[in-house]
């Protein structure tokens, strides 16, 4: 007689444990999206050192400008001078006074956050000074209407741009380091731990 077949359900059968581990990782790598770099910390820090930097340079362009053409314009002297010199290496212009109590004696005009009016040698120009400080001393036009300011207007939009960019920067950052998963696919720590070799049997002899 031929022997009986044995036969199981298919319903009954089950995977062997590593494949079914398999089947399981190839799932989670599958699901798995790679994580965007994320700025560098370092890049974030370079980036608010800028910042203030320039900000630093806005209050040095400002302040002390601001400050002298409002002394100058509340208890200033205004004489008329001759230009007796001017040059580039390094800028400056002088001038000699020509009436008050310190005419005859040359000064430099005080710049305007690193200005100087455009004048030539031998011209006569009105300066405001401090009577009690000559040398504090510019032009009466820039004390009654100041320039405009460049360099200040230039290193605020330097700060305003630099602040912002690191700002976006560090948002970007939070939300990369919040929101995403871990920077490596699940089925690399699991196959670490999976494929660790077995201490072999010692032979003995």
């Amino acid at each position: 007689m031929a022997k009986k077949k044995n036969r199981r359900p298919a319903d009954g059968y089950q995977l062997p444990p590593h494949v079914e581990r398999a089947r399981q990782a190839a799932g989670r790598v599958a699901g798995w999206k790679p994580r965007p770099k994320p700025p560098q910390r370092r890049v974030i820090l370079t980036g608010f050192g800028m910042s203030l930097l320039c900000l630093g340079m806005t209050a040095v362009f400002w302040f002390p400008a601001h400050a002298l053409a409002e002394d100058l314009r509340s208890r200033g002297v205004t004489s008329a001078a001759t230009v007796v010199g001017v040059d580039s290496k390094p800028k400056y212009v002088k001038v000699r006074l020509a009436s008050g109590p310190w005419a005859g004696d040359e000064v430099k005009l005080s710049d305007y956050a690193g200005m100087y009016p455009d004048v030539q040698r031998d011209e006569a120009v009105l300066v405001t000074y401090d009577p009690q400080q000559p040398s504090r001393v510019l032009s009466r036009d820039w004390v009654e209407d100041p320039p405009a300011n460049l360099p200040t207007y230039g290193t605020a939009a330097l700060t305003l741009l630099c602040l912002s960019l690191t700002t976006a920067a560090a948002i970007r950052r939070l939300r990369i380091l919040r929101r995403s998963g871990p920077g490596v696919p699940p089925a690399s720590s699991a196959g670490r731990n999976d494929s660790r070799p077995s201490a072999a049997p010692s032979l003995r002899s």
